[in-house]
């Protein structure tokens, strides 16, 4: 894929398979944005006009009312919903899992007065002011969630304003890379009651540029201040930028090879940004010049189509089959083609492992997560369930979504939780059925038969009371051809007990669900639905 870029580009030389490139499409309605790892889709993020993303967004909210049964209280925050705000983040934080806390010269560590959940209430009392983050954006019916465990992010550093925690990522592994960042990271002038967290891209990197984040961070901060003093609560004081402003700051590493942009103010945009960064990232974003939309362009569209399939293959000839469900997210594995191989057993942990790999990229692409069970093959031996196990927790190493994943069960359930932080891509990008009402499924012909010629009875019944006369039936064609060819007998014996006609016609125009019943000699419809 960078091949066939940079020829088109006519940039450099030529560029190994292997590499990730991240891909820019900027329109009048939508913005869309691809990172590709070695030509394969891996993410794919669609930011539309009027978009409100309000995930890393701080408010100044107000507490409307305190649920004790819930532990949880609700925030107005000037939306359409009220804030989730449980008891828990609404304590004073210890450092994520992920981190770990580092200890800054001989300054000793102010011992704080432990909070619990019961002393919220007190402290949030309804009709308080309070200032929150969003950690998850709204989905369906639920409204977003927020902490007071308030951070800015950027591009090395995550200033945390209200907390005195310092600490480095675990995802730095290397003790001689963490001891040079720990000597850094005292050296860095941090106000007094404030605390920084180092990113995993900080690794490798010059001290001049953490001191050039942390004071893009300490401004930054010092404007949501100076909203937050002015504005009565509910107000924004910060929203995050936009999608492809974040792309610059979060994906823009030294792991990705060169960025592509369909529009030339979006590429000059995009090296302004990764400018204040990194002036060796600027020499790696381009501008493709292309009549044809950049996805097709660079053969992606088959990719992103692919997104919202259920049913997606697997190089060996299996497939896997995922169901978006409102409690979880059911993945089948199936051998599918993959049949031809002699050693059966082989051939099912092939078939797994690529399955396992399969899922852990098609949760990243689609953005879904939740809880997660993956319906895996069965295997007898032990050894191979923890192939197919350490090649999803390698896989989903790529995912900057946390995960957990748990040994598979004796029944070959693999579970696992991926953060859900906003709407899946599938709910972006569509909308409920209005027809089959979220079922996924329309009534078959002979069910609608069946339906048709009971409401035939019932009106046939009503109308000999009032005399007889001639009706007419409406309906889809496929259905008006079962009549005619499967049921017309049923149909006959009807119309002789009537002692009228009965006329049948079809509407191309109407869905197999719906059907009317007429009085021919008024023409008014006595059934329709």
């Amino acid at each position: 894929m960078i091949k066939r870029i940079k020829r088109i580009l006519g940039i450099g030389k030529p560029a190994p398979k292997e590499g990730n490139t991240i891909i820019i499409n900027n329109e009048a309605l939508e913005r869309r944005v691809a990172l590709l790892e070695d030509g394969l889709l891996e993410e794919y993020t669609v930011e539309r006009e009027g978009d409100n993303n309000i995930v890393g967004g701080i408010f100044k909210g107000r507490v409307k009312n305190i649920e004790p049964g819930l532990k949880a209280m609700f925030v107005d925050i000037g939306m359409e919903k009220n804030a989730f705000l449980h008891f828990w983040d609404a304590i004073p934080a210890a450092l994520d899992s992920s981190l770990e806390e580092i200890q800054r010269g001989n300054k000793p560590k102010k011992k704080q007065k432990k909070i619990s959940s019961k002393d919220i209430p007190d402290i949030y009392p309804v009709g308080s002011e309070i200032m929150i983050q969003v950690s998850k954006g709204p989905i369906g019916t639920k409204g977003p969630r927020v902490t007071t465990n308030i951070s800015l992010a950027g591009r090395y550093l995550v200033l945390m304003p209200y907390t005195e925690q310092f600490g480095i990522s675990r995802k730095i592994d290397d003790p001689q890379e963490r001891a040079r960042l720990r000597k850094i990271m005292q050296r860095l002038s941090v106000p007094d009651g404030m605390g920084i967290i180092m990113r995993t891209v900080a690794s490798g990197t010059r001290a001049r540029h953490f001191v050039r984040d942390l004071a893009m961070l300490l401004e930054q901060w010092e404007e949501v201040e100076d909203k937050r003093d002015s504005n009565p609560a509910p107000v924004a004081v910060f929203q995050e930028p936009g999608l492809i402003e974040r792309t610059a700051r979060d994906f823009l590493t030294d792991e990705v090879d060169q960025v592509i942009c369909d529009d030339e103010e979006t590429t000059e945009f995009v090296r302004e940004v990764a400018g204040k960064i990194s002036r060796r990232a600027k020499r790696r974003i381009h501008h493709l010049p292309t009549t044809k939309p950049i996805f097709e362009a660079l053969d992606l569209q088959k990719q992103i189509d692919e997104a919202f399939s259920r049913q997606v293959w697997l190089k060996c000839g299996g497939y896997i089959v995922i169901d978006e469900t409102e409690a979880l997210i059911a993945i089948d594995v199936n051998t599918g083609r993959n049949r031809g191989s002699k050693d059966v057993e082989k051939m099912i942990v092939q078939t797994n492992i690529e399955a396992a790999e399969e899922v852990a990229r098609q949760l990243r692409l689609r953005n879904i997560g939740g809880l997660v069970v993956v319906d895996l093959i069965d295997m007898r031996h032990r050894r191979d369930q923890q192939q197919v196990y350490k090649a999803m927790k390698e896989r989903l190493k790529r995912d900057k979504a946390k995960t957990q994943v748990l040994q598979i069960s004796s029944i070959g359930l693999m579970e696992m939780t991926r953060q859900r932080l906003n709407e899946s891509l599938l709910d972006t990008m569509y909308e409920p059925c209005p027809y089959c009402q979220t079922r996924g499924r329309v009534k078959t012909t002979m069910t609608m038969s069946v339906e048709i010629q009971r409401r035939l009875t019932s009106v046939i019944a009503k109308m000999r009371d009032k005399g007889e006369g001639d009706l007419v039936v409406v309906v889809s064609p496929d259905v008006l051809n079962r009549f005619k060819t499967l049921d017309s007998k049923i149909l006959v014996e009807m119309e002789r007990q009537h002692s009228g006609r009965l006329i049948f016609r079809s509407d191309p125009s109407l869905h197999r669900e719906r059907f009317a019943i007429i009085d021919a000699k008024t023409e008014k419809a006595i059934e329709s639905v």
